[in-house]
């Protein structure tokens, strides 16, 4: 573990998505309420190596501390990207640069935040997904993905996000569990703050309007973790669906930004500032059985 901080807030974002000229916007915009702020960025940054080095670069410039857990366009390898490398090896490279740049990544020793002297370990996560979501009426990987091509729902990491050297995305998956799983489990209890992308339980996928786009948004070998390791927050994006939910006394918090197409209907001002991470406890957590209804 790293560094500690004593005054600044946990804030958190992900999908930022700036290869929209409006998304670009926000983040130029975007700045901490204090010097000593931490900023937790759950992935989709954007979806070439230039963009995602220019926006870890402007955020860590600006926030004391950057904590960063890769998502899906994070990873693809688009015709445009001069950056052509594929799999793990472009996941390597974006480490490899956000270390250069001082930004925490899931292969970097986990840093400690503190305040008021309480400490959380902040464990960025790169767990994938294993096409375990799957939708109602269907029981097994091969025919969840049937009916989701019969139904014209297939997620562009199909055609993008490479898996090489696994022999698929699953199996790359199943590496990054037992990888993930024996560094949080040498924290010994330590209370912790999990940043994924992806949704750790299967229960914030259900409010989607096409189920089978639920294939593409995580694993089930993940369901236990907010309490197998001590938890006191879980920051996901993804869905595109901010809000926050409480599964087994932990908030779980979906901090995206989205795409203009989404975040522009919506009442109130435009998406600007991150969130602040809002821990086990807090007033005005919402109430909420196990399966989040």
């Amino acid at each position: 573990m790293s560094q500690s901080n004593q005054s600044g807030a946990l804030l958190a974002i992900s999908d930022l998505h700036i290869h929209h000229p409006e998304n670009r916007a926000i983040v130029e915009a975007m700045r901490p309420q204090s010097d000593e702020d931490w900023l937790l960025v759950a992935g989709d940054v954007s979806e070439t190596f230039g963009d995602i080095e220019w926006a870890l670069t402007l955020l860590k410039e600006r926030f004391h501390t950057v904590v960063w857990a890769p998502g899906n366009h994070d990873l693809w390898t688009p015709p445009k990207d001069p950056v052509t490398t594929r799999g793990e090896k472009r996941y390597t490279e974006i480490v490899e640069m956000c270390r250069a740049l001082g930004v925490h990544t899931p292969e970097d020793p986990y840093p400690v935040w503190e305040q008021d002297g309480r400490r959380l370990t902040v464990a960025p996560l790169f767990v994938l997904y294993d096409y375990s979501f799957h939708p109602p009426g269907t029981a097994t990987m091969r025919e969840a993905l049937t009916k989701a091509v019969e139904a014209r729902v297939v997620c562009t990491d199909e055609f993008l996000l490479h898996y090489d050297p696994y022999p698929s995305r699953a199996a790359w998956c199943e590496a990054r569990l037992a990888y993930t799983e024996e560094r949080l489990a040498a924290l010994d209890g330590a209370p912790t703050v999990l940043v994924n992308h992806f949704p750790l339980v299967r229960e914030p996928t259900r409010i989607l309007r096409r189920q089978e786009f639920a294939l593409w948004c995580g694993t089930e070998k993940t369901a236990d973790w907010h309490v197998r390791f001590n938890a006191e927050a879980v920051v996901y994006g993804h869905l595109h669906i901010p809000r926050t939910q409480v599964f087994d006394g932990v908030p779980f918090q979906e901090v995206s930004i989205g795409y203009p197409r989404e975040w522009q209907p919506r009442p109130g001002p435009p998406p600007g500032q991150p969130r602040r991470v809002v821990t086990r406890g807090a007033a005005g957590l919402p109430v909420s059985a196990t399966d989040g209804a």
